[in-house]
């Protein structure tokens, strides 16, 4: 809606303010929806929506990988307490 009225307008000049009082939203929210549009679109740099998504999945699978990890060590130092042939202390 921000692009269309700017296309008409020719400016952007109060575009984002009229937009979110028309959608009923606050003036920041719209400048931040129109920062993001604008990466995504490739018209200014910065992550992608689409990349950040992605970022947040790989942050989410290390740290499961990590706690599989954590519980593997756990594991394996019981097992080889376990199994260790010498009594204990």
């Amino acid at each position: 809606m921000f692009f269309e009225t700017v296309q008409q307008q020719g400016e952007r000049h109060g575009a984002a303010t009229r937009v979110a009082n028309q959608l009923g939203v606050s003036y920041e929210s719209m400048r931040l929806w129109i920062r993001q549009a604008e990466i995504d679109q490739g018209r200014r740099p910065g992550v992608t929506t689409e990349e950040q998504r992605r970022i947040a999945e790989l942050e989410k699978e290390v740290r499961e990988l990590r706690r599989a990890n954590e519980i593997l060590r756990t594991a394996s130092a019981f097992f080889a307490r376990e199994l260790d042939p010498r009594p204990p202390r």
